[in-house]
């Protein structure tokens, strides 16, 4: 398995997963508030797997979702990063997002924005992206924050209706779509 390079931040570590991660990234993937905005919470088989295929994903494209890990306690806080858009979503090939996923007990702390700023900064430096996108349910409040936090940039005429959410949940369908383009994220660093 390729290893990730560790990339740090003034309180965080972004490192590659480990067999003791598991237990987090289940909590996460299965709390209510955490997946209040997804049509559904995964049982630990679903969310070892779903770790299993993120961490793949690592090894197959050199960055993914990895675990955000606070430095001064070696806490797992859940996961942060930048991944290949599935093709469900009619985005070209290639199209990269940003994400993040933490435990409601670190909620507020700035972590996710820490984390994503310094993954937007790999992604437009050491891969030499182009465009970074990122979406939400058009209610889920405090991921937008984080991305407006980050920089993003809204993109009304790229809102969009997820067609793989079931139709029986109306309210998770409508999504808002946020981008920043490399020449964006550099104007924004000499500011």
């Amino acid at each position: 398995m390729l290893t990730m390079k560790l990339l740090e931040t003034d309180r965080l570590i972004l490192r590659n997963w480990r067999e003791t991660d598991r237990e987090l990234f289940h909590e996460i993937n299965s709390d209510e508030q955490v997946m209040q905005f997804f049509p559904m919470r995964r049982n630990r088989y679903q969310s070892d797997q779903m770790m299993d295929h993120v961490r793949d994903g690592i090894s197959r494209n050199g960055f993914g979702f990895t675990p955000v890990e606070l430095k001064k306690t070696g806490e797992c806080l859940g996961f942060c990063g930048i991944h290949y858009c599935g093709e469900e979503l009619n985005l070209p090939a290639g199209t990269v997002e940003i994400g993040w996923r933490l435990s409601p007990r670190h909620w507020g702390k700035g972590y996710a924005s820490e984390a994503a700023k310094k993954w937007l900064e790999f992604a437009f430096t050491k891969l030499d992206l182009k465009e970074i996108v990122s979406f939400a349910v058009r209610d889920n409040l405090a991921s937008i924050a984080v991305m407006k936090r980050i920089g993003m940039i809204a993109d009304p005429k790229r809102d969009y209706d997820h067609q793989s959410v079931p139709k029986h949940m109306p309210e998770l369908r409508p999504h808002v779509f946020y981008a920043l383009t490399k020449q964006q994220w550099v104007s924004r660093i000499g500011e």
